[in-house]
């Protein structure tokens, strides 16, 4: 037990060993080793790749979903199994046992350096090989330290897999052994905790390092800006500017994505000012990201005059143009916008048909949206997912057609897609058809039913209909349980000053102010025959 212990507690600190390696890891693992001596192997003389060629390399990567992993494991007669192709299974166990065996002989020492060299060349077949998952597996085994080069090899296909409790492993694998890694494989580490999401340890990494290169700010900036941190990021986009360093490609994607999901065009505008600046040329990835933001700052104009300086256009620039286009309700532009890109050549995609459905549905275009969307698989060969299903029934449901959503609904191939329920949910209560409602809301909770956002729903279908204690009984399920939703909000940005306004418990100081102005406002509207829905 004291040692299974040792094992969570080191797996659970990766950082501690940086300071306090390990020189004898044998209480760590499950057979101990007699005389167990561990080496340093030299650098290789190639140098390591440049930080050019390691941004483009890692920036090129996504950076969303985290895949698992199956752990190394030993069988309780001290048999080392490794799963490997018929390429190298001969090789990898061969060599498995002799450094087993070795080691255990207390002659491990002698033949350490060849040992090491066969281990490197088995690893990186093995990576080359598209088996990075037996590489690992294989190296957590060996309990030896192999090259920087070989490490880094292993960590960035982990980061390009996406599968980043592999990097890990690899991480804990180096601790044990007390390999100390260098300022190259410090980055690489780096990247792989803020690609997954871990920004503090990736922060603590950050800190340590010597040189903070263009790389690494632009991996903090991009993790945080990823994990819905916006303003971190945009605060180490400032930082990283008063060190002295020139942002680049990714340092504005990421900015111009910050600035999007905060609404802040004011600040949106000085970085597309600052990019101008610094005589970048634009690419695809940056492009759409400086669309998005001021479609999304409600800059329609300032959008399409980024999209008409496009020299080189692509299906992800006009599906931007296109959603932007939408997100307003604009439904004549989006028309437009998609028949010009399909006279020009392109094939949509399903960004871009989900933007036009939806436009259709907001338009009131019943046929239309049917024609497109029969169109998604007929012509281009597209399998509509749950979301354009569900635009389908909002479609349905928004026309007052909620007998056709309802089974339409039942005969797609998504209906077990909460989107799809919710869509005819909301119908359902926007046209006051209460039976239909509770079957939709049936269906709709039973898919996922931990979600809070299905229980804020729920309750407000039901204050719709007046069924107050139907809302009282959900509030309560929901507080018992310990379930919260964060609270909505608007923000407004004022004088480059952001201002945030939530539903419940403001505190800004001129709250006051602002109600008292709203029912102003709202006698003027009654004066003039406005009617307010106070239902919900």
């Amino acid at each position: 037990m004291l040692m299974i212990s040792r094992i969570k507690w080191v797996l659970q600190n990766p950082l501690f060993l940086h300071h306090h390696p390990i020189k004898n890891p044998s209480f760590l693992l499950k057979t101990p080793t007699r005389n167990p001596r561990f080496f340093a192997v030299k650098p290789l003389l190639n140098p390591q790749p440049s930080h050019q060629q390691h941004h483009h390399h890692c920036q090129m990567r996504g950076l969303k979903s985290e895949a698992t992993s199956a752990a190394a494991a030993a069988s309780s007669s001290g048999e080392i199994h490794v799963i490997v192709g018929p390429m190298f299974a001969g090789k990898t166990s061969t060599l498995l046992r002799r450094i087993k065996t070795e080691s255990s002989n207390g002659s491990f020492q002698a033949d350490a350096r060849e040992i090491a060299l066969q281990l490197d060349k088995s690893l990186k077949d093995l990576c080359f090989s598209g088996r990075v998952v037996e590489a690992v597996r294989m190296l957590c085994h060996a309990r030896v330290q192999v090259e920087s080069e070989t490490y880094s090899l292993l960590l960035q296909d982990c980061i390009f897999r996406k599968d980043y409790s592999l990097g890990k492993k690899i991480h804990w694998q180096m601790i044990i052994i007390g390999c100390v890694p260098n300022e190259y494989l410090n980055v690489k580490l780096l990247i792989l905790y803020a690609k997954a999401g871990d920004l503090n340890l990736a922060h603590i990494l950050f800190d340590k390092l010597q040189m903070k290169s263009l790389v690494s700010w632009n991996s903090m900036i991009a993790g945080y800006v990823q994990i819905g941190l916006e303003e971190v990021g945009l605060s180490m986009f400032h930082k990283m500017r008063k060190n002295g360093l020139i942002p680049d490609h990714y340092s504005f994607a990421s900015v111009f994505r910050a600035c999007a999901s905060l609404a802040i065009l004011e600040q949106g505008r000085q970085a597309h000012a600052l990019w101008i600046k610094c005589q970048i040329s634009g690419n695809l990835v940056v492009n759409s990201a400086l669309m998005d933001m001021y479609f999304k700052c409600s800059s329609l104009s300032e959008g399409h005059i980024v999209f008409e300086k496009f020299l080189d256009r692509h299906i992800v620039t006009w599906s931007a143009l296109i959603s932007g286009y939408g997100q307003h309700g604009r439904v004549v532009e989006v028309i437009e916008s998609f028949h010009r890109m399909l006279d020009e050549g392109f094939r949509p995609n399903h960004v871009t048909f989900l933007a036009v459905l939806s436009a259709c549905s907001h338009g009131g275009l019943v046929n239309k949206g049917w024609e497109y969307f029969t169109s998604m698989t007929r012509d281009y060969g597209i399998q509509p997912k749950g979301k354009h299903y569900a635009a389908m029934v909002d479609l349905l449901g928004r026309a007052g057609r909620l007998a056709d959503a309802y089974e339409f609904v039942v005969n797609s191939p998504c209906k077990e897609h909460p989107v799809v329920w919710g869509a005819l949910l909301g119908a359902c209560k926007n046209h006051g058809n209460m039976d239909l409602a509770k079957i939709a809301a049936k269906n709709f909770f039973k898919l996922e039913p931990g979600s809070a956002g299905k229980y804020v729903v729920l309750s407000n279908a039901y204050a719709s209909f007046g069924l107050w204690d139907n809302v009282a009984e959900i509030r309560s399920v929901m507080n018992e349980s310990g379930m919260r939703k964060e609270p909505g909000y608007s923000m407004i940005e004022i004088q480059r000053e952001a201002h945030f306004f939530f539903m419940e418990h403001n505190i800004h100081e001129k709250t006051e102010e602002l109600h008292q102005l709203i029912e102003d406002l709202t006698c003027v509207l009654k004066d003039m025959g406005y009617a307010p829905d106070v239902s919900k």
